[in-house]
């Protein structure tokens, strides 16, 4: 049985060649599987970018072993006390980059990158009148939390993000450019395209969003709501001092902090959605989907048509799921 107080995880990445991503994922899974560790790691040949979750043991075990690697000796874990696993599994794989900007030219970190700022420096540059914060991350990420005054910018994945700034430019040009991302790792690539985009003045925040939620001066003042990860905590805290929920249900608009994913698989669309509203809307993000023969929730309460019809009649919607 798991020990609710035995476990973390880490979260971490490192800009650094690597000759032979594919051999080294292969050794690298092994090398995981061994310690009993789970979770998700991409390399490529320009570094690696991971998240794994496993006792405190296993974790000091794996985080002693990359750091006797010369490759990795530097490379900073963030830790956080966990319950148990955050994965089920445990997955390294090989890429063609660790965070997916598919620029022409691409951009090296090592070489080209914005003033990593520490929590404290990032915390008093973003209360100054001539700054811009951009989120660095998907449009999902920002709805559950994100810095006060922070830019949303209107995208679904990080490739879309130096389109959206070339046809945004107006709201920038002039000003000092903060941004940031959950662990760092998206901004030494975007703080970089920035610069090569001619913004003189970019900085991002050292570390991420987990570093500064940890940070005992700042403590994650000027955060609201929570910071989204991938794993299966899906949320942690960020701001110590308050919790301000800046989360809105997709069905009715009330606060809320509860992700989901549609349950048409076909669709799968995050949403922020209550227990209540889970059940009433069949977890379908719209009537297609709540209609959808593919749908997981009425599958996973084995609900019959007859009870689909009524759900359905009761939120004024035609049934029109087939047989």
């Amino acid at each position: 049985m798991e020990n609710s107080t035995n476990y973390q995880v880490l979260l971490y990445y490192n800009y650094v060649h690597i000759e032979d991503p594919e051999a080294y994922a292969m050794e690298h899974l092994q090398f995981c599987k061994d310690l009993e560790l789970k979770g998700r790691i991409l390399v490529a040949q320009e570094g690696i970018n991971g998240t794994v979750s496993g006792t405190i043991e296993q974790t000091e075990k794996y985080m002693e072993a990359m750091h006797d690697d010369p490759r990795f000796s530097d490379m900073a874990f963030k830790i956080d006390a966990h319950d148990g696993h955050a994965f089920k599994k445990m997955h390294v794989r090989p890429r063609k980059e660790l965070v997916t900007l598919r620029l022409e030219d691409d951009i090296n970190p090592l070489q080209t990158t914005g003033k990593h700022l520490s929590p404290k420096e990032f915390y008093e540059a973003m209360q100054d009148e001539e700054t811009v914060v951009i989120d660095a991350r998907n449009d999902y990420e920002y709805d559950l939390g994100h810095f006060r005054g922070a830019i949303r910018p209107d995208i679904e994945t990080f490739r879309d993000l130096p389109d959206w700034i070339r046809e945004n430019k107006d709201q920038i040009n002039g000003k000092r450019v903060l941004t940031y991302c959950t662990g760092g790792i998206r901004c030494e690539k975007f703080s970089g395209w920035l610069l090569e985009e001619g913004f003189e003045d970019v900085g991002q925040l050292h570390g991420g969003i987990v570093t500064y939620g940890k940070d005992p001066e700042v403590q994650g003042d000027l955060w609201d709501g929570q910071c989204y990860v991938f794993d299966e905590r899906i949320s942690v805290p960020i701001n110590q001092k308050e919790h301000v929920i800046v989360g809105v249900d997709y069905f009715d608009g009330e606060p809320c902090e509860r992700y989901v994913n549609c349950a048409d698989p076909d669709c799968n669309k995050q949403i922020l959605c209550s227990e209540e509203n889970e059940h009433k809307y069949l977890r379908g993000c719209t009537h297609e989907c709540r209609t959808s023969p593919r749908n997981m929730y009425v599958k996973e309460h084995d609900l019959s048509a007859e009870e689909v019809a009524h759900r359905l009649a009761l939120l004024g919607e035609h049934n029109k799921q087939e047989a």
